[in-house]
């Protein structure tokens, strides 16, 4: 079966200056994906009547669908529609039910169609006339020079409207399109690439239509299977075996699949045991309570948190022994320890989680640099401890030791259902 290609290209100066984030292709790209349309390829161009022409130039040449976005106004600088006119060597013409729709949109809010409105009436003499009901700018729609054209105002909610009624209708209709199924591992606790050695046997087996991806994020990474088929079920009964045979050689990197989080991974852990968890956070500040408590029905295991950031409190509210804080310091694996045992016991929690360490970007000692942070988690009779040794980015050691704590936690609880 014939890959469909599909290239978005994002018109607007402002997209290129970071006044607005591009959630439009993101979208788009999403809803293709599901009705089995390949994004092969996604542009942003400035308001530069070159780079538009050489843009349009460059997707017709590698793709079956051109999606463009922005540039629709009616001011000067909104060049997407003389350009597409430009393009497929056409005039721009008034369209009467365009304008009767505007001069609607306009009368229904009280305000006066002036002639610079109007302009939005005028539309490629090549192009089929697309309705815009949330706005001003109409959809144009092109089969031109061997691929489907559609060009969309960039307001999110219109480009949206035009997409589900009309276009993704259009492409179900005219193409004969494949089965695209995606499955995410998601993996923490190892980098990208000891995480590629360990799978690369397994790697080089698939088979031609399912492909592997790489997802690094943030302490985390997320192998991403896409398989091409025809079949739904026979594409997942695939993919799921091959991450049966995958998984003995990664199984205690993996917490959870496709957009599963580490803190819903945990709070699952912690609800199906009946268990409960308190925290005590140094260096973290709350980021690990904050976590834990973003998902919905956490107070099911979620006791509650104390935040000694000042080590007075270490010792006042949490009962750190001093001669622990003098002896060793409050970045210590001896601190920690007690911090995880202490916040335990008077939580009255089965797990007791707790983070120390230097943030930064300052505050380091040759013997503890930014970014040394330990870790404990006390259950049972057992404390588990871990030291991480990070960069001196402030937010990055933050978010990277929550993360690291909560799996931490994660360890802990599968090592006791073992």
């Amino acid at each position: 079966m014939k890959e469909i290609k599909a290239e978005i290209l994002a018109i607007g100066d402002e997209l290129l200056y970071g006044q607005i984030i591009d959630t439009n292709s993101l979208w788009i790209s999403q809803v293709l994906t599901l009705i089995g349309v390949s994004v092969i390829h996604r542009t942003t161009i400035g308001d530069d009547e070159a780079s538009i022409l050489s843009a349009f130039r460059a997707a017709e040449h590698r793709a079956d669908i051109i999606l463009i976005t922005g540039g629709l106004g009616p001011t000067s600088d909104d060049l997407t529609k003389p350009l597409l006119a430009k393009y497929f060597n056409c005039e721009l013409s008034l369209v009467p039910e365009a304008l009767e729709a505007v001069s609607a949109f306009f009368s229904k809010r009280g305000r006066e169609l002036t002639e610079l409105n109007k302009l939005q009436a005028h539309l490629p003499t090549k192009c089929q006339y697309v309705p815009n009901l949330m706005g001003t700018a109409p959809g144009m729609w092109f089969e031109e020079n061997g691929a489907l054209w559609m060009s969309m105002p960039g307001v999110p909610h219109e480009m949206k409207h035009l997409m589900e009624s009309f276009v993704l209708p259009q492409i179900k209709e005219r193409f004969k399109l494949p089965v695209i199924y995606h499955k995410i591992i998601q993996t923490t606790g190892i980098g990208e690439s000891w995480l590629s050695d360990l799978i690369h046997d397994w790697e080089k087996s698939l088979p031609a239509h399912i492909k592997l991806a790489y997802l690094p994020s943030l302490g985390q990474v997320r192998l991403r299977l896409t398989a091409f088929g025809k079949n739904l079920d026979t594409l997942q009964e695939e993919v799921n075996h091959l991450i049966t045979k995958l998984l003995p050689s990664i199984e205690k990197y993996v917490f959870g699949y496709d957009d599963e989080t580490l803190e819903e991974a945990v709070g699952n852990l912690l609800l199906n045991r009946k268990s409960t968890l308190a925290i005590a956070e140094s260096c973290t500040g709350g980021y690990v309570s904050h976590m834990i408590t973003r998902i919905p029905g956490s107070s099911a295991y979620y006791q509650g948190s104390i935040i000694p950031y000042h080590n007075g409190f270490k010792t006042t509210l949490l009962e750190v022994n001093q001669h622990t804080l003098d002896l060793s310091g409050a970045v210590s694996e001896e601190t920690v320890i007690e911090m995880a045992q202490n916040v335990r016991m008077k939580f009255g929690a089965d797990f007791g989680l707790a983070s120390s360490g230097i943030a930064g970007p300052d505050g380091g000692t040759a013997a503890k640099p930014v970014g040394t942070v330990w870790l404990a988690c006390a259950y049972n009779d057992k404390v588990v401890t871990k030291k991480l040794q990070l960069a001196s980015d402030r937010m990055l050691n933050i978010q990277i030791s929550a993360l690291s704590a909560l799996n931490l936690l994660r360890n802990c609880i599968l090592e006791i259902n073992e």
